[in-house]
């Protein structure tokens, strides 16, 4: 079965997060919450308390397919600013697996340097963080091991895509179709 971890930091944007783990549980990928924040309990932006599922320093991240942030402020900066992530990020970019960021969050690997000359969006307004990179209007942009986009109305596209990349295109669409999402 495939793993994936998304992280929530206190701020982050809960429909960003909560559609993506959702999509990618119905299709079958392990996907679990990891708190950055060092308490299970995790505040978004809107005032919704959500349970994470791991502390990210009680638990080994290494064994996933996908790391995911939600956007979100300030999850945002909250997820820029935690050390080990970053650490990890980097270990994923280097082992090649996929790294997908939606809403403000793409700007925490394009501020790592991480999107120079590939294709990406994020959120309106929020381009001069892609540094480097194509920045494009698309709901979904995939370009590599690098999967972003543009905001809480994108997201079952992006769930899906994500599903699509850990699993395949007939289970994602399958899943869509459950959903009553046509595109």
């Amino acid at each position: 079965m495939k793993k994936a971890y998304l992280f929530l930091a206190t701020g982050f944007e809960e429909v960003e997060a909560l559609t993506v783990v959702d999509l990618l549980r119905r299709g079958g990928v392990d996907c679990k919450t990891v708190s950055v924040s060092g308490d299970y309990d995790v505040t978004s932006s809107h005032n919704v308390t959500v349970r994470a599922d791991l502390l990210f320093d009680e638990t080994n991240l290494t064994d996933g397919q996908m790391l995911i942030l939600p956007g979100g402020i300030p999850g945002t900066p909250n997820l820029k600013a935690h050390a080990g992530l970053a650490r990890l990020i980097e270990q994923y970019r280097n082992d090649e697996k996929y790294l997908a960021a939606v809403c403000a969050a793409p700007t925490v690997y394009g501020e790592m340097g991480l999107l120079k000359g590939r294709d990406a969006t994020c959120y309106p307004g929020m381009e001069d963080g892609l540094v480097g990179a194509n920045v494009k209007a698309d709901n979904v942009v995939c370009d590599g091991q690098f999967v972003t986009s543009r905001g809480m109305g994108t997201c079952i596209d992006f769930g899906l895509k994500l599903l699509t990349l850990l699993t395949d295109d007939k289970n994602a669409k399958t899943v869509g179709n459950k959903i009553v999402y046509h595109k």
